[in-house]
């Protein structure tokens, strides 16, 4: 066997491996992109994923840089050789895209590209994706260089086992939200079991307190005393089952991968971006993860509630023996001070508790147009 097979088998084989390691779609998409175009050898790579408009839903690059990509606009139609390679189940590849006569042209700042390498990424009947590289990276004579069609075989065993990939990745995001369903509906029904009826009864004794008001004065008294010790006991039962419900997906897939899920749930749902960083972090005592997790939801919530802006980060990382969590965006920020003293909202109350609640501490840090970071830091166990 000669160097060149046994190299491209061996690329093929890492490629592999970097896309079993994801299991978000974004993730994955990524792997594919960078995976192909470092086993070809690729100046440019780009996987698309077509919507139902004539547009696609993902479109994902590696080679552009940020500020080329911003500058080249919106995401492409589906068109041209991009189209063909939806309705077609070969692959295209041509010695110069732009003599093509399906060619349509690119943006002003889109990059030069000649030699191309595409083929559609197929599930059973389905297209859900299109793969393509351009401009090969090789010796060049009289100024010509292309793909081969070895490179061409070992894009497709790349796309079949990319389909296999996204589908799982598709797969797992469903039942992510399958899971983050089932428990909201748990969660509804423990809430109207243990609260419900306190509730309609706090509801008949005010009832009754208001119509004895005027004319027994010392009976609607006892019946407001009733009132505020019904509604402590709903306070209580309340509390007690929200501090006892702890998320399940914590327990199956750790802090890390449910924090991960859930943020990008909110980055898809909202028109804020949400990002998440994460590194050195080991598993914690149980407490201190369902704690941290709390903290982040709450916090992320008023981010994207509250603060009106337009980018949220989340951070986790190992400090010492344990970890430390920081959102942060750069919204309208507020004084700390006046919101403790007025007693206002954001649960800032209920975020110290928890941090406290497990040896932690938490900080806010924000002022007028500087927007906010919540940062709780928890010890290790």
């Amino acid at each position: 066997m000669s160097h060149r097979p046994r190299s491209g088998l061996a690329a093929v084989s890492t490629a592999l491996l970097a896309m079993s390691r994801h299991l978000e779609v974004r993730d994955v998409l990524k792997t594919i992109v960078v995976s192909a175009r470092e086993l070809l050898d690729a100046e440019y790579a780009a996987l698309g994923v077509p919507d139902d408009h004539g547009g696609f839903a993902q479109f994902v690059v590696d080679g552009v840089s940020d500020e080329q990509w911003k500058a080249i606009g919106p995401l492409p139609r589906q068109h041209g050789i991009l189209a063909a390679m939806l309705h077609e189940e070969k692959a295209e590849r041509l010695a110069d895209v732009r003599k093509d006569p399906r060619f349509e042209g690119w943006p002003a700042a889109h990059p030069e590209m000649s030699d191309f390498l595409g083929l559609p990424v197929r599930d059973g009947d389905e297209t859900i994706a299109t793969l393509f590289l351009a401009n090969k990276r090789c010796p060049k004579e009289e100024g010509r260089c292309g793909f081969t069609e070895e490179d061409e075989e070992l894009l497709s065993i790349l796309a079949q086992h990319a389909a296999i990939a996204l589908t799982n990745a598709r797969l797992y995001e469903r039942s992510r939200e399958l899971t983050i369903a089932e428990e909201r509906s748990r969660l509804a029904h423990e809430l109207h079991d243990a609260v419900s009826q306190k509730l309609f009864s706090l509801r008949l004794t005010a009832q009754a307190a208001a119509a004895l008001v005027d004319r027994d004065p010392d009976r609607a008294k006892g019946e407001l005393q009733q009132v505020a010790a019904l509604a402590a006991e709903a306070a209580d039962e309340l509390r007690a089952a929200v501090v006892e419900l702890r998320p399940a997906a914590l327990d199956e897939d750790g802090l890390v991968n449910t924090l991960r899920t859930h943020i990008q749930v909110l980055d898809r749902a909202h028109s804020a971006r949400v990002t998440f960083d994460t590194h050195g972090i080991r598993a914690l005592p149980a407490a201190q993860e369902e704690a941290l997790l709390r903290v982040a939801q709450e916090a992320l919530h008023n981010a994207l509630r509250h603060s009106g802006g337009d980018r949220v980060e989340v951070t986790l990382a190992r400090r010492a023996q344990g970890a430390v969590l920081g959102i942060t965006d750069n919204g309208t920020g507020f004084e700390p001070r006046a919101v403790r003293r007025a007693g206002r909202h954001l649960g800032l109350v209920s975020m110290r508790d928890r941090a406290s609640g497990v040896g932690g501490r938490l900080r806010v840090i924000s002022a007028p147009g500087q927007g906010t970071t919540i940062e709780m830091e928890v010890p290790g166990g």
